[in-house]
Formats: structure tokens, C-alpha cells, sequence
């Protein structure tokens, strides 16, 4: 027989969803490729129900292994994600039980449960697990669940409001009988015997009938939790505190038995030590429940920017109804001065909108008919009709919202390590107390079982690990939302922690560093400018052309009047012709001109120097004569140079990527202050330039704003898509920065490196008061009460350090 160890397998049966098979070829691929995962025992794909029937050995293996393989071999798993509001949970052994049960079970990808927030986030296969399963395994454990909706998220900060209630109540009616027992505590001490204490107070049978109510009563909550816990075979805070204050509290009524039928009337009891501790631990908890309640800030004010109701169009009337009603497709009034309720296109009116919530550009921005809007911006100055487009969770704040929950819902890998240890600490705890009891009763001081007793119950009481469990969610909370604020979203407590370790950052050229449209910048002629500008731009304004539309809008803005064109003709790879007052005008290439027979050798090297400098410059000609030049370029943005410094002052190296031409890009690059240029790459071959600097060792972020960089932002450490882009590089990216500012690259640099040191200070403290706190309480340098106002402080601490983080300024 073998030496080796055996684990019985388990083989369990889940069925998956696939998306993306073709053919019967896709479903062969699938099959081969699972059999040959270690633990497999069978696996079936059905092409035409698209599913996968596989038998595994769970002890080797599990969903998420099936679903990583068949991403791998390029298909995908159809799975869902649930959240669930969580109620019960007294510390960080709670939540990791919580999150040890639901990954257990059949058909749950990954489950995260975040104490701080009281919420589990779940990725599951909805063919073999469903909801109710997720919170009937909940109930089991010993809490309680609900699926998270819009309807009781109010429930949930209702609750919240409730339980702070609830907690001061009982913090009062604790308080004011503890506080004779305090008063009684300070007769026993010599150094305080000057202190009147009434003698009643010193009584066994009053001291009793003022532990009891606190014991009983206030510490029910510690006796329910430890009972679920341990019915569970887990042992989590409330184990600690319920079996700390029952020694004392049992061992005093013991001593007050033993009263009985005596003289005495004053004995050396330890009611008070009960009755402070549990006091103390309710004060900590209401502590608590408030910062928690501040830790959501970021929520509550993004949530507070949205319109209530909205004034729409329905059978022919204007009515005023909840946001909630509004449906896509609605006609929505908006007055001067009121919020735009949800995302739509103006078919009447024009007006200003301060959409400073998204952009963080304080100027008002001019919109007309045609133009889009955004829910929550205001309307400035004029009456304008919307028609919905995007509503509920659809709008761009909805999804704002949406990314910053899920955030502060998620785990940073730095948080294993606490969630490791929370899960084996009680039980370790226990026996420490346990053992400490025996070592002062046999050896320290013989026979001595009440100061034995006493060294045991600071142990038990010091060693509570809440600071442990809120150390990282609290600082992932307050960190991520205070980015959002500045219009930094980060997609999860993973990106969060990843930023800081970047050192090289690849800025897409266009609509990154530069506006992403072409715009008028250089108009050379010996003619009167107006004249001369009056004629081309109403020969281009017939153009479809974007470098035409950027003259024509150039042209514009200097006030100058456009006249009609008689004639128009659009001639593809050259340029325009057009007739203009009766005068033939030429606009585009050296082609064009050379095909018109026009002379213009003599301003050639001039146009080569704006070319040089990365603009396309076009050559006029009127009635056969040259006329001028014209020159567009898609312009740096005002703050691209200054921010590009400022990633150069942090230590990182910036890399500009485009797929223009070498000249034309190293010009931009100069301007913008980057030195180190990759051009003529094609929009696949921007994944392949990340690939190469990865492979040199680099954590590299890419920034990029189009449907192009979508597979760079994907394969990057960090893809940052600005926000003024496309959906499709913003749902590929990890960062999305809405102000489209290069600035805020750098300030999510910072907001993650600001987040991760406040992580590791807490994670420092909550350990230190631990690992100091047990070997203190052990000596028997730390009287229970202490030990119960140090435990109590500790988790406050943690909470009131990570709030910190809602003050960085950026």
C-alpha cells in the first residue's frame, strides 16, 4: 500500500453555456481541450444547444478553471453576476466564512464578500446554481442575504441608520450599569481608597443585578453570533467576546454563591470586568457602523447629482414624473437652471450645459439641435427638448456608479494574506488562552484561578480580528471613490493596487495627446485674408472632407461670412473646384495644382516646413493663380505637454504610439515633449509593441481613447481609456479618466500609490495590535477592561486612517 496520502475524489457535473462556436469543428476543439485538463473525468459539448456537459474531480479543480480554459481556446463561458446584501457578519472571520461557503458551491465562479460594504459580488453559471441556492447557503452558515436591487439599496442605508440607532441605544443603557460596577472597581485598588464607594455597590447581589442585563441582554448579539459560528464548526469575534465575558461573569456568580451563608459581604468579583468589556466592544461597533457609513461617501454624492424627476412629453401634455418612469424614446423638457435627467439628443433649442460632473471643464459648453447630452449636467441658460436615448442604468452616470460599486466592492490581491490569517485566528487564539490560563494557574501564580481567569479573558478579548478584516476594503473604498471624484474610475480593488507598480506609459497619438479632430492652423497669402478666406472656405463648406469640415469651422469662428458656390466639384486623391462670385477656385495637393498647370515651386519649401511640423497644408489657386496656403492639424491639447512632464518627473517612461508616419509623429512628440516615438504601427501591431516591453521586464500602462487601442488596453498591466472615447476601449480598459485630461494619468499614479501605503499602514497596525497585544495580555500586563477599550480602538483606528484618504487632494 501506498505511503502517500490519499484524498477521496469528489466528482461533480456542471454544464456550461458556450458563446462563439461556429461549427462542429469549435465544439470538437472544446471537447479535446477539456479531456485534457487534469481532473476531467468527461466532457461533452453540445453544438446545437451550445453546452458543455463536464464530470470533474472538485478536489483538483473547479468552475473557474473550466471557464479560464475555454476563454483560452477562444470561446467563452455565458456567466452572470449577482450581489448580495449581507447581514450578520461581526468581523473578518465572518466574511471569509461567508466567502469559503459560497465558492464551495456548485456552479459559483468566484464569489468576493467585502465586510466593509456587508456585500458579496458572485460570478456564477446560471445553469447550475441560481440565487436562492447562493442565499440559502448564506442562511445555513448562519446570516442573513438578499439580492441587491435600486428598491432596498435605501433599505440597506435605512438599515445601516437602524443599526446605529440600535447601537447607541444599547451603548446608553450598557453604559449606565456599568458605570457603578466602574465605581465599585475603584474600592479594590489601594491607590484609590480615598474615592467614597457606597457600600450597596460593593454588594455581590447588586453588582449581579446590575452584570446580568449587560451580559444577557446587551450581549445577546455575542452569544447568537458564537453559536452560529461554532454550529458551523468556525469560530469568529463574536467566540472571543462570548467566551471572555462568561468566565467573568460565571466565575463571579460562583464567588457570590460562595457569599452565602458568610460574613462577608465584600469580595473580590469581577462582574465589572464583564459588564466594561461588553460595553466597551458596543462602543467600538458604533464607532464603526459610522465610518462605515462615511467609507460610501463617494456613492451617496455621485447618486446625489441625479435629477428626481423629469418633465416629459405624453399624450400631448407636459407632466412631471419620477426618473424612474422615464423611458427611451421620451420628449424631455429642460428649463434653464435644472439638471438634464438622463442621456438624450436635442431636437429643439439651444443652450449652454456646465458638464463639469464629467468633464471637470468649469466653462459651459454651447449645444444645439443635434448635439448629445449628458444626465446630471446643467442646463445653463436656455429651454431645450431632449429625446431620452440612454435611461436608468443605462447613462453615463448610471455606468459611473455602476464601475465605482464594483470597485469598492472588490478584493486587492494584498488582501489574501489578511483573509488567510482571519480564517485560522480564533481557534489559534483560543488555545493561547487556553494555555495561558494554565501556565499562570499551575506555574506564575499556583492555585491562583481568579488571576489565571483574568489572563485568559484579556487574551481572548485583545486578540479580536476586525482591524484585521477592514483594514483593506475600508482603504479600497474611501481610495476609489475619492478617484471618482476627480473623474478616475478604477474597473477593481486589483487595478487599484497594480497602478502604483507602473513604470512605463504608451500614450496613443491621436484623440489622446491631441484633440483627436483637425482644426485651421496656418492661413498664408498675399491677398487680403478675408477675401481669400471668404473663397475657400465656401468652396470647401460643399466638401464632406474632416480636413474641410476643420477649415470651414475654422473660417467661422473669425466671424467671416461664407458666400454660395455656383459649381462644386469633389476630386478624389487631389482636392476641390469649385466656382465661387464668378472665380474658379482650386484647394488641395501638388497633384492638383500640377494638374491645372498651376506654378507654385516657389512656396513648395514652405509647405515642406509645415509638413515637418505635422500639418497638412493645401495649396489654393484662384483663376489659375497661386493664391495661399491653408494648414490643419490635429492640435495638442493644453494640458498634454504639462502632464507628460509630470509623468516624467515620477520616474516613468512615456512612450508616444501612432500609426501615422515617422515625421509627422516626431513632430507631434517634440511638441508634446515625448522622446521616445513608435510610428507607422498598425492598429493589431499596438497589443504586439505592449508585448515587447513587457517582455523587457516593464509593468506597462497604455492610454488610448478609439476601437484601436481596445486590444493594447486588454493586454496591458493597466489600460487607461480616456472617457471622451469610444465604449469599446473603455470596456477593455482597467482605468477609464472621463475628463479626457492627461493629468488625471498621473493622479491615478498617485491615487493608487496613496491608497496602497494607507493598506499597509493598516494592515501594520491591525497586526501590531495583535501580535503585541496577545503577548502583553498573556504576561498579564493588560487588565481586561484595557484589552477591550485597545480591541475596540484598533478597529476604529483602522477605519478613521483609511478615511483619510477621502481628503487627498489631486
Amino acid at each position: 500500500m501506498s505511503e502517500n496520502v490519499l484524498v477521496k475524489e469528489k466528482v461533480s457535473e456542471d454544464q456550461f453555456q458556450i458563446t462563439g462556436m461556429t461549427c462542429a469543428a469549435c465544439a470538437t476543439r472544446i471537447e479535446k481541450g477539456l479531456k485534457k485538463m487534469e481532473g476531467v473525468k468527461d466532457a461533452n459539448v453540445n453544438l446545437a444547444l451550445e453546452k458543455a456537459t463536464v464530470k470533474y474531480d472538485s478536489t483538483k479543480m473547479g468552475p473557474a478553471e473550466i471557464q479560464k480554459k475555454v476563454q483560452d481556446l477562444g470561446y467563452d463561458v455565458i456567466t452572470e453576476k449577482a450581489e448580495l446584501v449581507l447581514t450578520g457578519m461581526t468581523c473578518a472571520a465572518c466574511a471569509t466564512r461567508i466567502e469559503k461557503g459560497l465558492n464551495k458551491l456548485d456552479g459559483v465562479i468566484h464569489a468576493n464578500v467585502n465586510l466593509a460594504l456587508e456585500k458579496a459580488s458572485i460570478e456564477y453559471n446560471p445553469s447550475v446554481v441560481t440565487t436562492k441556492d447562493m442565499i440559502e447557503k448564506v442562511d445555513k452558515l448562519g446570516y442573513g442575504a438578499t439580492v441587491k436591487t435600486n428598491d432596498n439599496e435605501k433599505e440597506t442605508v435605512d438599515q445601516r441608520l437602524k443599526e446605529i440607532e440600535n447601537q447607541q441605544g444599547k451603548f446608553i443603557f450598557s453604559l449606565i450599569l456599568s458605570l457603578p460596577l466602574l465605581w465599585a472597581m475603584v474600592g479594590h485598588f489601594s491607590f484609590t481608597a480615598f474615592i467614597y464607594v457606597p457600600d450597596a455597590l460593593m454588594n455581590p447581589w447588586v453588582q449581579m443585578a446590575l452584570a446580568t442585563p449587560v451580559q444577557f441582554y446587551i450581549g445577546k448579539q455575542f452569544y447568537v453570533g458564537a453559536y452560529k459560528a461554532l454550529r458551523n464548526f468556525s469560530a469568529n469575534m463574536d467566540v472571543l467576546v462570548a467566551l471572555g465575558t462568561s468566565a467573568a461573569y460565571f466565575y463571579s456568580v460562583y464567588l457570590a454563591f460562595e457569599t452565602l451563608g458568610t460574613d462577608v459581604h465584600s469580595v473580590g468579583l469581577y462582574f465589572e470586568t464583564s459588564a466594561i468589556l461588553i460595553t466597551l466592544i458596543i462602543l467600538g461597533k458604533l464607532f464603526e457602523a459610522k465610518a462605515k457609513g462615511r467609507s460610501s461617501e463617494a456613492i451617496k454624492k455621485l447618486m446625489g447629482l441625479q435629477a428626481k424627476t423629469a418633465k416629459v412629453l405624453r399624450e400631448g401634455e407636459e407632466i412631471e414624473i419620477p426618473l424612474e418612469e422615464v423611458v427611451a424614446g421620451d420628449i424631455v423638457f429642460v428649463k434653464p437652471g435644472e439638471k438634464v435627467p438622463v442621456d438624450g439628443e436635442i431636437i429643439e433649442g439651444r443652450s449652454a450645459l456646465d458638464e463639469s460632473m464629467l468633464t471637470g471643464e468649469s466653462v459651459p459648453i454651447d449645444k444645439t439641435v443635434g448635439d448629445s447630452v449628458i444626465g446630471a449636467t446643467i442646463n445653463k441658460n436656455g429651454f431645450i427638448k431632449i429625446k431620452a436615448t440612454k435611461v436608468g442604468k443605462d447613462t453615463a452616470l448610471a455606468q459611473i456608479i455602476k464601475v465605482v460599486e464594483e470597485a469598492q466592492g472588490s478584493k486587492a490581491p494584498i488582501q489574501r494574506l489578511a483573509d488567510s490569517i482571519s480564517g485560522i485566528f480564533v481557534p489559534i487564539v483560543v488555545g493561547i488562552a487556553v494555555v495561558t490560563f494554565f501556565v499562570w494557574y499551575i506555574w506564575v501564580a499556583p492555585g491562583n484561578f481568579a488571576e489565571a481567569l483574568e489572563k485568559l479573558i484579556a487574551v481572548l478579548v485583545i486578540a479580536c480580528p476586525c482591524a484585521l478584516g477592514l483594514a483593506t476594503p475600508t482603504s479600497i473604498m474611501a481610495g476609489s471613490g475619492r478617484a471618482a471624484e476627480f473623474g478616475i474610475l478604477f474597473k477593481g480593488g486589483e487595478h487599484l493596487e497594480m497602478t502604483h507598480r507602473i513604470d512605463t506609459v504608451i500614450l496613443d497619438k491621436t484623440g489622446t495627446i491631441t484633440n483627436g479632430a483637425p482644426v485651421l492652423t496656418d492661413v498664408i497669402t498675399d491677398l487680403n485674408e478675408t477675401e481669400f478666406l471668404t473663397l475657400v472656405g465656401t468652396a470647401e463648406k460643399q466638401s464632406e472632407h474632416p480636413l474641410a469640415e476643420a477649415i470651414v469651422e475654422g473660417i467661422k469662428e473669425k466671424n467671416i461670412s461664407l458666400a454660395e458656390v455656383s459649381e462644386f466639384e469633389a476630386i478624389p486623391g487631389f482636392g476641390i473646384k469649385a466656382i465661387v462670385n464668378g472665380k474658379e477656385i482650386l484647394v488641395g495637393t501638388r497633384r492638383l495644382m500640377k494638374k491645372y498647370n498651376v506654378d507654385v515651386d516657389h512656396i513648395l519649401p514652405i509647405m515642406g516646413n509645415l509638413e515637418k511640423q505635422g500639418k497638412t497644408a493645401m495649396l489654393t489657386a484662384i483663376e489659375g493663380n497661386y493664391a495661399g496656403i491653408v494648414a490643419v492639424a490635429d492640435t495638442i491639447k493644453e494640458t498634454s505637454t504639462q502632464a507628460i512632464q509630470r509623468l516624467k518627473d515620477m520616474g516613468l517612461e512615456v512612450i508616444m504610439i501612432t500609426g501615422d508616419n515617422q515625421e509627422t509623429a516626431r513632430a507631434i512628440a517634440k511638441q508634446a515633449g515625448v522622446e521616445n516615438v513608435i510610428a507607422e504601427v498598425l492598429p493589431e501591431g499596438k497589443a504586439e509593441e505592449v508585448k515587447k516591453l513587457q517582455q523587457q521586464g516593464k509593468k506597462v500602462a497604455m492610454v488610448g481613447d478609439g476601437i484601436n487601442d481596445a486590444p493594447a488596453l486588454a493586454i496591458a498591466d493597466i489600460g487607461m481609456a480616456i472617457g471622451t472615447g469610444t465604449d469599446v476601449a473603455m470596456e477593455a480598459a482597467d482605468i477609464t479618466l472621463i475628463r479626457g485630461d492627461l493629468n488625471s494619468i498621473a493622479d491615478a499614479i498617485f491615487m493608487s500609490k496613496k491608497t496602497i501605503r494607507n493598506i499597509r499602514q493598516n494592515l501594520f497596525w491591525a497586526f501590531a495590535y495583535n501580535t503585541l497585544g496577545i503577548p502583553i495580555a498573556a504576561l498579564g500586563f493588560l487588565a481586561p477592561w484595557l484589552a477591550g477599550a485597545a480591541m475596540a480602538f484598533s478597529s476604529v483606528s483602522v477605519v478613521l486612517n483609511a478615511l483619510r484618504l477621502q481628503r487627498v487632494k489631486l
